[in-house]
């Protein structure tokens, strides 16, 4: 007799929320403590096919710190799909402009390329200041 692999049904899983505050913290590093969670890797319950992770509020966006020269020489690039339509920004003058892009596209590098990690990405709420909206939820901080 062989024993039965348990799979999570997506009515069984918990989700929880939990805050990070990103004052002082490497950017990559962060990324990817948040990824994980994300995808639900930190819980027993994992599976690859299913969303199983948790909320995760970032605050404090706006004072996250990256290493060496990063903010002159990392370069953040787009298409519009005309001629001559490509755009390019670097990481200090996107932290200027908008911080919570620079947690969230960091996070999105780590996830999935396909439905599931878009989902995932969904639950990741990004905030340039130390306040949030989610207090209802009871967000717990992130080990």
């Amino acid at each position: 007799m062989t024993a039965k692999t348990y799979t999570v049904r997506e009515s069984e899983i918990e989700r929880r929320w939990y805050v990070v505050d990103a004052t002082d913290e490497t950017l990559g590093r962060l990324a990817s403590r948040i990824a994980r969670v994300l995808e639900g890797k930190n819980k027993p319950t994992y599976s690859p096919t299913l969303d199983s992770g948790d909320h995760v509020v970032v605050v404090n966006a706006g004072k996250i710190a990256v290493t060496s020269d990063k903010k002159e020489t990392k370069l953040y690039m787009r298409h519009s799909g005309y001629p001559h339509g490509l755009k390019s920004e670097t990481l200090g003058h996107l932290l200027e402009r908008r911080p919570e892009e620079v947690i969230r596209r960091a996070v999105k590098g780590m996830l999935p390329r396909n439905r599931l990690g878009a989902q995932q990405l969904t639950k990741l709420k990004v905030y340039a200041g130390p306040e949030h909206p989610h207090q209802a939820q009871r967000p717990e901080p992130l080990a």
